[in-house]
């Protein structure tokens, strides 16, 4: 038990240096490509979710906090893409898309 805690903070402290080193490094005008990048990550966060709110051996607080994780997941992608769309709208002409 106690192994797993560790290892569990370890890929949890692995993944917020990598995820602060990706985002730092972006321009703030590539926000669109940002947006799915981070998409992209929430796809993964949705996965993993999944994997451990349904795993065999799952307790009431695991399955609790692994559906408050993939709702809030969830909709952050669907506000992701809703932005996204928003601001590519916002470069067209008037008249395309008719």
């Amino acid at each position: 038990m106690r192994t797993d805690l560790v290892l569990g903070l370890y890929v949890f402290m692995l993944a917020t240096f990598v995820g602060l080193e990706v985002i730092r490094k972006v321009s703030p005008l590539l926000h669109t490509p940002l947006m799915s990048l981070t998409n992209a990550i929430s796809a993964i966060s949705v996965v993993g979710a999944i994997l451990i709110t349904g795993a065999e051996g799952a307790t009431l607080l695991s399955k609790v906090l692994g559906f408050i994780a993939i709702t809030s997941v969830v909709t952050n992608i669907v506000s992701g893409f809703l932005i996204t769309d928003r601001m590519v709208k916002m470069f067209k002409k008037r008249g395309e898309g008719k």
